[in-house]
């Protein structure tokens, strides 16, 4: 009988995983078969750390457990490897990021080896842009090709829903009493005429018909994503980029996007390849918003018909109230104004309150969205509706 067949032994074996087998585990289960290889995993990455000579991991002297994946990449493409055989992708990713965050090993992803054995995902694309200027060239075009498996997975994923919530969003703010026989919309219309059903004919008269005004030439509206490519920020580039490039191939939208550290880049060219947008970017350094915003206030050309979306932790290093009179007054000539304090699956960050509060008070509340909730949030503000505000209290 094996312990998937046992409940108590089966979790007897989890806590064992988890817990690592010292003295004081409790558990009393040993390890068999391929268990050993998972702990072993495990151990290299999640034991004690201790003074230990480069690749030796393992357990010290007095029995504790202790972390080491060696200083050699061949040794961490196997480790990568074997965690890839073990667990699902989905923890393989967090071990993957656990490992950069708690071992250090960021400077063994400059070798294209190691690089490619891992598993592709947002914050490992993250990782790359903030080593993009030490990349040596043997790399850089693995790190493209990590970096492009990883875009169109995110295109694939959040194009169709994007696209569908604010072409809604675009065609209803065109919706017109008085259309062309081809514009009428006949699902709109038939329930917007129930009223009128005649049982002897078995039909309903339209008396008043729904459709859409032609579709436009040129765009109908304009939004600006402004984003703070700062080091905590980096899965919240990933996906504004890929964001910026669905809102540009939109015909009825002309979408910028701005990313800003202490400095300002306008990126708005590159919005057809988001792999060369990212490779554009800059994560890590200091944060200026009010410079940020004062770039796009003045890109602004027809205000009520704008929507900006500000993308920040809003750790403000530059003018605080020069920052909140440029918010005030882009809100009070018409601009829809939403700030996100991320724009990734992880909830809300650390972020600044007091900044967050004073921006509520203008109109503008701060809060985090996930991917899936981003189109939603762009379709309220396009419609100038309320947004669709999640409980900041779950999200942390």
């Amino acid at each position: 009988m094996t312990t998937a067949d046992d409940p108590a032994a089966e979790r007897l074996r989890r806590w064992r995983l988890v817990l690592g087998g010292a003295d004081a585990d409790g558990t009393g289960c040993t390890l068999r078969g391929q268990d050993v290889a998972m702990d072993g995993a495990l151990e290299s990455l999640y034991g004690q750390r201790q003074q230990q000579r480069p690749g030796r991991g393992g357990r010290d002297g007095g029995g504790q457990r202790a972390a080491g994946l060696g200083a050699s990449a061949p040794q961490v493409a196997r480790w990568l490897g074997d965690v890839r055989r073990y667990f699902p992708s989905s923890v393989v990713q967090v071990m993957q990021r656990d490992a950069i965050d708690r071992l250090g090993l960021s400077a063994l992803l400059l070798e294209p080896e190691m690089l490619a054995a891992v598993e592709p995902d947002v914050h490992l694309v993250g990782t790359l842009l903030s080593l993009n200027k030490v990349l040596p060239e043997t790399t850089k075009e693995t790190a493209r090709r990590v970096v492009r498996a990883v875009v169109e997975e995110l295109e694939e994923r959040l194009t169709t829903r994007t696209r569908a919530a604010l072409t809604g969003a675009l065609d209803r703010a065109a919706r017109t009493h008085r259309p062309r026989h081809r514009a009428i919309d006949w699902n709109r219309t038939l329930r917007a005429n129930l009223q009128h059903y005649l049982p002897e004919h078995g039909t309903v008269v339209p008396e008043r018909l729904i459709g859409y005004g032609r579709a436009a030439r040129a765009a109908t509206k304009d939004v600006v994503l402004c984003v703070d490519q700062s080091g905590s920020m980096a899965a919240s580039v990933v996906y504004a980029s890929v964001f910026g490039a669905v809102l540009a191939a939109m015909r009825a939208l002309d979408t910028r996007l701005v990313v800003f550290d202490t400095a300002v880049v306008d990126l708005t060219d590159h919005l057809d390849d988001p792999v060369e947008l990212l490779f554009g970017t800059q994560l890590g350094g200091g944060t200026d918003i009010n410079r940020a915003l004062a770039y796009c206030q003045s890109r602004i050309r027809r205000p009520a018909d704008t929507v900006v979306v500000l993308i920040s932790d809003l750790y403000e290093g530059g003018i605080r109230d020069e920052m909140l009179k440029r918010v005030a007054a882009m809100r009070a000539s018409g601009v829809q104004f939403v700030t996100l304090l991320a724009l990734s699956d992880e909830g809300a960050p650390a972020y600044d309150r007091a900044h967050a509060a004073a921006l509520a008070a203008l109109g503008a509340p701060a809060f985090a969205c996930t991917p899936e909730l981003f189109p939603e949030v762009m379709a309220a503000a396009l419609e100038k509706r309320p947004l669709p505000i999640p409980d900041m209290a779950e999200q942390r």
